[in-house]
């Protein structure tokens, strides 16, 4: 029987609602059939937003949402996305597809989406083909409230007041896509960028984002921490999870047990990864001041056969829900530094929580794992540690079971669990500090590791009652199935 400790005397960070974000790229259908289908499409819509993926994403709790990429973002200049949709641009998406953008989704109605969402903003800039003055613009196209040239442009396109923009990502991947440059260089680029996006208002304070590393490149994270670091709030890292290599990614479907634990090893090592970071960070800013933001993570593997494969479009498995619910324990083990997290991406693309299909949708296991997770949000993370196995893979040890614990204004514990082991049931004995506990309730995520939902098939993975533990005087007992996610919630 394996030991499960949550101690609600040791509290530390809180853990920031925006853990829980997302990510939406003009990219396949993720934008374009998967948020946003118009005003006049038969597909019952609010102002051209789809009510049926705005309800689901509300339900899930989702708290801010990431656009307009991703490598889009650094070929995007938002002049061509406002105004009239007859006068908007058309142009080609280079990145994706080859597919012709028309830009009739552009920053009015990102807003709007985010306000019928209930969800913060965070919006990326043009480093990589675009200039510091139309950044600038922007940034006072949105946020200012007086009289200006781009704020009376925001006023002749329809909307009076400034929108509250929370964060403002200042490129992304400019290692890569978004223009090829070493770390030296772009810290310098970005120093001279950030220093256009002003504050227009007390009441809207620009977070800003600097463009951080791709996953190890622990180099890039010390050169912009030693020349940008008091220009930043944010450092934003990505890392995705492969199963194989960038080469041969492997199925989303077809796996079998060896590639399922090397996927879940993978994701894993983003723990790791963050610690050494986070080492590197705090050398540079031991007082915590930047935080660390995970603006793209999630599962890339290769895309569904005969989808355009600039789509990226992919299933998603129980495997996948997994992945999520390790990704989200070890996001909220690292809330005292990690600010926000945007999985990749919302709809119709990689890891995605929905996928749609004309007027249907079905949602996806990693849905119903972000579901469970919420009551995490704004929460205080507890000292919390399991004893587990480890499992020997390709890709390095995999502990059979992870959590996280928090606790909310209440004194209500919330505790999610993951059972990685594809085969084995673990018995776990569960005791909080000091405490006498009253009721536990739980919930389950489970499935065989492959399963998935289909149009056909939208509930063959979801959520449901747990009920297979039992009450102690101070905490459970409880049998964790494999292949599982599990929430309690414990009163005190």
């Amino acid at each position: 029987m394996e030991k499960y400790l949550i101690n609600p005397n040791q509290k530390m960070s809180k853990i920031c609602k925006d853990i829980y974000g997302n990510f939406s790229e003009h990219l396949g259908r993720c934008i374009y059939e998967g948020l946003f289908v118009g005003k006049d499409s038969e597909i019952p819509n609010v102002n051209g937003m789809r009510k049926d993926v705005v309800e689901a994403l509300k339900d899930m709790g989702l708290p801010v949402l990431r656009w307009p990429g991703g490598c889009f973002a650094d070929e995007y200049h938002w002049k061509d996305g406002i105004g009239p949709l007859e006068n908007r641009k058309k142009m080609i998406n280079t990145h994706w597809g080859g597919v012709t953008e028309d830009n009739s989704f552009g920053t009015h109605e990102f807003f709007e989406l985010c306000e019928q969402l209930g969800c913060d903003p965070y919006i990326t800039g043009n480093v990589g083909s675009g200039t510091v003055q139309e950044m600038s613009e922007w940034v006072e196209y949105m946020t200012f409230g007086g009289e200006s040239p781009m704020a009376n442009l925001r006023r002749q396109n329809g909307r009076e007041e400034p929108w509250k923009l929370t964060y403002f990502a200042v490129g992304n991947e400019n290692w890569g896509c978004g223009g090829c440059m070493d770390p030296v260089f772009y810290a310098n680029t970005y120093r001279r960028y950030q220093t256009y996006v002003r504050n227009y208002s007390n009441d809207n304070r620009v977070y800003k984002v600097a463009c951080g590393p791709n996953a190890e490149d622990y180099n890039w994270t010390e050169e912009l921490m030693k020349n940008a670091r008091w220009h930043m709030n944010g450092l934003a890292l990505h890392y995705y999870t492969i199963t194989h290599d960038w080469g041969h990614k492997g199925s989303a479907t077809e796996f079998d047990e060896k590639e399922y634990y090397d996927c879940l090893a993978a994701a894993y090592k983003i723990d790791s990864i963050i610690s050494r970071h986070l080492e590197i960070m705090n050398r540079y800013d031991p007082d915590k001041r930047v935080d660390l933001i995970v603006d793209e993570w999630g599962t890339w593997h290769d895309v569904e056969p005969g989808t355009n494969p600039g789509f990226l479009y992919q299933q998603n498995t129980m495997r996948d829900a997994i992945v999520a619910a390790l990704s989200l324990n070890i996001f909220n083990k690292h809330s005292d530094r990690i600010r926000m997290c945007n999985i990749a991406q919302t709809i119709n693309v990689l890891q995605s929580v929905a996928l749609t299909d004309g007027a249907d949708m079905v949602l996806t296991p990693t849905y119903y794992t972000f579901k469970m997770f919420k009551d995490h949000q704004e929460n205080t993370l507890l000292g919390s540690y399991i004893t587990s196995e480890n499992i020997d893979t390709a890709k390095g040890k995999l502990p059979t079971l992870c959590e996280s614990a928090s606790i909310d204004e209440n004194g209500v514990v919330y505790s999610t669990i993951t059972n990685t082991s594809a085969t084995e049931m673990k018995e776990v004995l569960c005791q909080l500090a000091d405490t006498q506990v009253k009721s536990v309730k739980a919930e389950i995520l489970t499935a065989k590791m492959d399963a998935f939902n289909t149009f056909d098939s939208k509930d063959a993975v979801k959520t449901a009652e747990f009920t297979d533990f039992e009450v102690t005087a101070d905490g459970f007992k409880a049998n964790i199935p494999a292949c599982s996610v599990v929430k309690f919630v414990i009163e005190r």
